[in-house]
């Protein structure tokens, strides 16, 4: 539970965050750093914390300066000259990145909760990289068309409008009508 509630309290922050990312990233890393680290002594003083020696003060505030401070300037910085989406979508991989790590450098060893965990964390990240990469919209397409019968030439103009998916490195869209459609949607926008 506290796990999720961790996450859902992450989730708001960031959106809080995103509205006001374009101001000064380094005003909201001062705020964002003084209060999160204020809440976080005075919790550990609720909880009967002692301070530790001066060595591993300075080795926690390194620590916290990279990743923490730098994290999220950099995070706040991409947010404003990317977009949320974007971000969001890069973003995605950084769990990945940590488990590989772990085996790496610490020499963890997967276990079968890992394993699940991975699979659910691969679908969270297909469904963020998808939602940020899909686009749905809706298109207006004009097709002209010329035909001959009973000796008299028309040109007729079809205009209609549809909706799909796609994905932003789609930049074209192509899409084909027969002339048979084009002559039945011609008759009945007569109609």
């Amino acid at each position: 539970m506290f796990v999720l509630l961790a996450t859902a309290c992450w989730g708001l922050e960031n959106n809080c965050t995103r509205k006001i990312s374009d101001k000064s990233t380094y005003e909201i890393i001062v705020l964002k750093g003084i209060f999160s680290g204020c809440g976080a002594f005075i919790i550990a003083l609720l909880l009967g914390e002692k301070l530790p020696e001066m060595k591993f003060i300075l080795l926690a505030m390194l620590l916290g300066y990279v990743a923490y401070g730098l994290s999220i300037f950099l995070y706040i910085r991409a947010q404003r000259d990317l977009g949320a989406e974007k971000t969001s979508a890069y973003y995605a991989v950084a769990p990945f990145v940590g488990a590989f790590l772990s085996f790496v450098l610490i020499g963890e060893n997967p276990t079968g909760i890992y394993f699940v965990a991975l699979i659910v964390m691969i679908v969270g990240t297909v469904v963020v990289v998808m939602d940020t990469i899909a686009k749905n919209h809706t298109h207006l397409h004009t097709h002209t068309f010329t035909h001959t019968h009973d000796g008299s030439t028309h040109t007729h103009t079809v205009t209609h409008s549809h909706k799909h998916n796609h994905y932003v490195i789609m930049e074209k869209h192509r899409h084909h009508h027969s002339r048979k459609d084009l002559e039945a949607a011609s008759e009945h926008a007569k109609i």
